[in-house]
């Protein structure tokens, strides 16, 4: 898969993710996992990079004695995964004419 369709599919998958509640990391990372192979390395820099085009906000919350940094989405974060779902609408047409041409 192009690197860069798969680094929008990945955003897309953490803003729906928190779509419906604030998570942190490893929550968000093993909610993830049974959808898309993602490890540690890649989402830490994706949710800097949401964060960074203000489509998260964060806060910080203490849990057993340690601060745990939660990831919130915003309405910037809501807008762009609605984006991506129009997009992927577009893309779902191109590849069904595609594969409707090439059947036998």
């Amino acid at each position: 898969m192009d690197a860069q369709m798969k680094k929008g599919i990945l955003d897309a998958c953490v803003l729906a993710e928190l779509r419906g509640r604030d998570g942190y990391g490893y929550s968000i990372l093993k909610s993830l996992s049974g959808v898309v192979n993602i490890s540690e390395s890649t989402l830490y820099p994706i949710l800097r990079r949401l964060e960074q085009s203000h489509c998260l906000t964060t806060y910080t919350m203490e849990c057993d004695g340690r601060l745990r940094k939660y990831y919130r989405i915003t309405e910037a974060g809501r807008r762009k995964l609605n984006d991506f779902l129009v997009e992927w609408q577009e893309l779902a047409a191109v590849y069904n004419y595609i594969r409707d041409k090439t059947r036998y």
